[in-house]
């Protein structure tokens, strides 16, 4: 199987440039949110990467739109009938013509809400300021939504939300459980902030993070590169507690060639941080 390398391995250089750290936080608490639950709901959109998940879909898409107003379900090359059950529960679809991987999926949905308004009740334009991320295999429950809108309402600037299911793992497979914090340390070492479950992929972001976000890996592996990329750029990154809940679904996750993927990654960035680290001039 082709493995397609990420941009950080094609462009050693441009990651340099773009884990330079980011003055935007600052310039956002000028405009503090002051925004509440219900006002943050009517901004916030969700982004579903779906392959080959007719069998779930359909339930994810429908429990999401009883949540939130703009739900996009982006169907990333399905032969079965991901398509036609996401559109049936409600949800806005857009159709990868073949399979291009997880990452490119959200990247497709993140670009999809950070380029349009979306018509608000009043006629104006309604410009979507959170986006909230979960898988369709049923894995991450839609209406946990509300925990992710309640933390998002008591920030005061753009943050990066991950869900944390490791205050629940009694329910987690026991070899899942000690991967999961053996990969979480050495992530969170990486990206210099504590995050307790870096494997989750249900999160929620800010707008203004999303530029950051359209960039990195393809497959699986942009699961992590977006909270390495997050953190170098200056984000916080909060965890939210979620409840873990696995399904009959079998994962699409190669763990062979996704852990040497993995591998790849870990030492590029740290190689990246050496180089830069090296590169800073003298603070005395």
């Amino acid at each position: 199987m082709l493995v397609i390398r990420s941009e950080v391995e094609q462009a050693p250089d441009k990651m340099l440039r773009c884990l330079q750290p980011s003055h935007k936080a600052t310039a956002w608490q000028a405009t503090s949110l002051d925004m509440t639950e219900t006002d943050i709901r009517s901004q916030t959109a969700a982004v579903i990467p779906a392959y080959q998940d007719e069998k779930h879909i359909g339930d994810i898409a429908r429990r999401t739109r009883e949540r939130l107003d703009h739900v996009l379900v982006v169907d990333d090359g399905s032969t079965d009938q991901t398509e036609q059950r996401a559109r049936e529960a409600g949800a806005e679809v857009i159709v990868h013509t073949q399979n291009q991987g997880k990452g490119e999926a959200i990247k497709t949905g993140l670009a999809h809400w950070l380029g349009g308004a979306n018509p608000s009740g009043s006629g104006q334009d309604r410009q979507i300021t959170w986006v909230i991320l979960l898988d369709s295999d049923g894995q991450h429950l839609p209406e946990e939504i509300d925990r992710f809108l309640l933390a998002a309402a008591s920030v005061t600037q753009p943050t990066f939300f991950i869900g944390n299911r490791m205050d629940d793992v009694a329910r987690m497979p026991l070899l899942r459980r000690v991967v999961n914090r053996h990969m979480s340390n050495q992530i969170s070492h990486v990206c210099g902030q504590k995050i307790p479950d870096t494997q989750c992929g249900y999160r929620m972001l800010h707008r203004e993070l999303i530029p950051d976000m359209l960039g990195g890996g393809h497959r699986f592996d942009y699961d992590t590169e977006a909270l390495i990329i997050a953190s170098r750029k200056g984000y916080r990154i909060e965890s939210v507690p979620i409840t873990t809940v696995y399904t009959d679904q079998v994962s699409k996750i190669h763990p062979a060639r996704d852990a040497l993927r993995f591998v790849k990654l870990m030492w590029r960035y740290r190689k990246v941080r050496s180089i830069y680290a090296a590169g800073r001039p003298d603070d005395s």
